[in-house]
């Protein structure tokens, strides 16, 4: 090879080198590009199922209980923290604002999603027989910020039905073998000890049955023996702790004291 086929090669080389440097610089994305992100809201599940509406009843909850619902960004995630509130609106909304309570929600630096809650408090209904004959209804939608615009349709917005009836298990007192009373691990049903149950297990009109092996089978609602034995102490603590926190001990609907 001569001296001057020498200094082209290496030429070439160089002028290879700078473009490919160049191709690479245009090709790259900045990965937190934030410019324009919409936050898609929606009650359903995490997989981006949409349900119409969610459910919440106030019975279920002596105090306060939530709703889930979910957020997913249609931008690309930031580097920071970003929050995002809901506001209540339409519906029933008037009757029952002083029950809900929302935060200051949060997408994590580098996240696309979250899971949330919407609370709900019982004991702030300024009537208790609300929604007890008939249903309610509340909507909520994001409010517009510098870091999040509205979400696509059918994700801007969420409605939970509400509704606050509660009725007393059928096997509460009475059970055929090998399936037991709730009443012999919980004592005297009062609806605001159901209620108190309820919010502190998750369990509605669940079963005991004296021969299942397994602690607790979501499928049929059935908790064995001894896990409902355990359930009576996660009740027991739970009064405790409530009675600890409050002026007041918990009592029922007819003024006497709850026990487990």
């Amino acid at each position: 090879m001569t001296m001057n086929m020498k200094k082209y090669s290496r030429v070439g080389s160089l002028l290879l080198a700078s473009l490919m440097l160049a191709a690479c610089s245009k090709e790259e994305v900045p990965t937190y590009d934030t410019s324009y992100t919409a936050l898609n809201i929606w009650v359903g599940n995490a997989a981006g199922v949409v349900f119409e509406s969610a459910t919440y009843n106030y019975s279920y909850a002596y105090e306060e209980g939530g709703i889930t619902f979910y957020a997913q960004l249609s931008g690309m995630p930031a580097d920071h923290d970003r929050t995002f509130r809901l506001e209540p609106y339409g519906g029933d909304s008037l009757l029952m604002a002083n029950t809900v309570r929302t935060e200051d929600y949060v997408i994590p630096a580098g996240a696309i999603s979250g899971e949330y809650k919407v609370y709900f408090n019982t004991q702030k209904l300024t009537d208790p027989t609300l929604f007890t004959q008939h249903d309610g209804v509340i909507n909520f939608r994001m409010v517009p910020n510098d870091q999040f615009a509205v979400g696509s349709e059918n994700h801007q917005t969420f409605k939970v039905i509400l509704k606050n009836y509660l009725a007393k298990p059928a096997n509460w007192d009475t059970a055929n073998f090998p399936r037991r009373p709730l009443s012999i691990f919980f004592g005297t049903y009062s609806r605001v000890k159901y209620q108190f149950m309820i919010e502190h297990l998750g369990l509605i009109d669940f079963e005991v049955n004296y021969n299942t092996q397994t602690s607790y089978d979501e499928a049929t609602n059935v908790v064995s023996n001894s896990y409902a034995i355990h359930l009576q102490q996660v009740m027991q603590r739970a009064l405790k702790e409530y009675n600890d926190t409050h002026d007041t001990p918990l009592t029922d609907e007819q003024g006497n004291l709850v026990t487990f």
